[in-house]
């Protein structure tokens, strides 16, 4: 039975708009996939959607559910059952898994899910986004629980709204307002018993702690938490894009895979470091090890501007996982640990190859960034785009490849060769964004292309000639 109270139906104004608001800056018929366990929040998550698609299919997005069951506890393929029945219902095409090892913590589980809601979201197609559920209750505990583990300033963004092709548009509702939308939608779902069992550190966030610290301490506990992860998330963004900026002051080379010892590295002028005040330096020296793929604590930080301070050139130190910082005559070398003969990319880096000149479209994701690649053969042009390239078919080798920068990449100008590591120095891209830049290469690995950079000369072509069009489109 539905409930029409006035609270209830500004909660519900507020999911549905909230939902909105994300498919208005999703684009023209995006593609979407619900991480849908039947439980409240993605019940409301998912009916919500299929409501604004009723309400004007024109501009509905192209929506889909993903299920997977954990097989964890006794029940689960219950829930599995009765999400099917559901999609059915609302006629909703479902994707469902079961993990095929045991899962053994709550961590497994999430790795597990995670894994299986992007398999199935480059299964949608270009540009699909997987919308999960969180709300603002759960970013009060995620915040709460980093604290009393001491995480650092970055830890206390909390859960991010979105990032790598997920999206949580539910984020700054809180969970009385999706019970008061499934109230006024009559709608069912199913409870997950494990979830009140206070032995779960943030089932007794949830049901015990937070609900004192309210009561004995702070009533407006919850939106204090919420505001510090906003407030904090804000921070850490202007971090990211001025740490960057503070690399190249500090006259900092990332030589990526490209030294003899086959592993990622990086340096910075030592007296350069050793003048910025220490709390700027610390946070460089955070940076500076993250990046080479190591995550300092307190005590590590205060190791290394020991280390600065008091060592001479020649000498080095562990920064764990093998990964070492060294002093080499006046520069501060950072070598991480992960030997590998393939640039540091993304773990979730996805190339596209282009096997002939036969029309194609595929997506290349690098570093978390996604671009289109578009490719036919059509005679060349001469008022080519930014984001295209003609390339005559006579001279091309295939197959072609759409990766990210590789170490010795070198792009063939009509004197000589230049590195494309310099030309995107030359270029002022900022060190972030290189990796994530798309670079195209031929069947022997010749560079033809870095988009917004350089192209070869060896594949030039005259107008009206057989080639190929290439587009790449971010």
């Amino acid at each position: 039975m539905s409930d029409r109270s006035p609270h209830h139906e500004v909660a519900k104004s507020a999911v549905l708009a909230a939902v909105q608001n994300f498919l208005n800056q999703a684009g023209e018929k995006p593609k979407i996939v619900v991480a849908f366990s039947g439980g409240l929040d993605s019940c409301v998550l998912l009916h919500s959607l299929r409501s604004l698609c009723l309400t004007d299919p024109s501009k509905s997005p192209i929506l889909a559910a993903a299920h997977f069951d954990h097989g964890m506890r006794d029940g689960s393929a219950g829930d599995a059952d009765w999400v099917v029945e559901m999609c059915a219902k609302w006629a909703v095409p479902l994707t469902v898994e079961r993990a095929d090892r045991a899962l053994k913590s709550e961590a497994d589980a999430r790795e597990a899910r995670y894994a299986f809601l992007d398999r199935t979201r480059i299964a949608a197609g270009h540009n699909a986004s997987v919308l999960t559920a969180h709300h603002a209750d759960d970013q009060a505990e995620t915040v709460l629980f980093r604290m009393l583990r001491g995480t650092g300033p970055d830890g206390l963004r909390g859960i991010a709204g979105q990032r790598k092709g997920v999206a949580r548009p539910l984020l700054g509702l809180w969970r009385e307002d999706l019970e008061a939308y499934a109230r006024i939608e009559g709608l069912d779902w199913r409870e997950d018993p494990t979830n009140q069992h206070l032995v779960y550190a943030r089932n007794a966030l949830r049901h015990k702690i937070l609900p004192e610290l309210e009561l004995l301490v702070a009533p407006g506990a919850k939106k204090a938490l919420v505001r510090l992860a906003r407030i904090s998330g804000v921070e850490a963004d202007a971090w990211s894009e001025v740490l960057p900026m503070v690399f190249e002051m500090l006259d900092g080379i990332r030589d990526g895979l490209e030294n003899q010892s086959q592993v990622p590295s990086l340096d910075v002028d030592r007296d350069a470091l050793r003048d910025l005040g220490q709390p700027l330096r610390t946070r460089v020296i955070r940076y500076l090890a993250s990046e080479v793929g190591v995550i300092l604590s307190e005590a590590g930080v205060e190791r290394v501007n020991h280390f600065l301070s008091s060592s001479s050139s020649g000498r080095a130190i562990e920064l764990g996982g093998r990964a070492t910082v060294s002093l080499q005559l006046h520069r501060v070398v950072f070598v991480g640990s992960r030997p590998s003969i393939e640039p540091a990319r993304s773990p979730v880096d996805e190339t596209v190859v282009i096997k002939s000149a036969s029309q194609g479209d595929s997506e290349v994701r690098l570093a978390g960034k996604s671009y289109r690649v578009l490719w036919a053969e059509e005679p060349s042009s001469d008022s080519e785009k930014e984001d295209e390239a003609f390339f005559e078919l006579a001279g091309l080798s295939f197959p072609l490849e759409v990766r990210a920068r590789a170490p010795g990449d070198r792009l063939h100008k009509s004197v000589g060769s230049r590195k494309v590591k310099k030309l995107m120095l030359e270029r002022r891209i900022p060190i972030g964004q290189r990796e994530m830049m798309p670079v195209i290469v031929d069947a022997r690995g010749k560079v033809l292309w870095v988009p917004g950079v350089a192209r070869s000369t060896s594949v030039a072509t005259k107008v009206g000639t057989p080639s190929l069009r290439v587009r790449i489109l971010s």
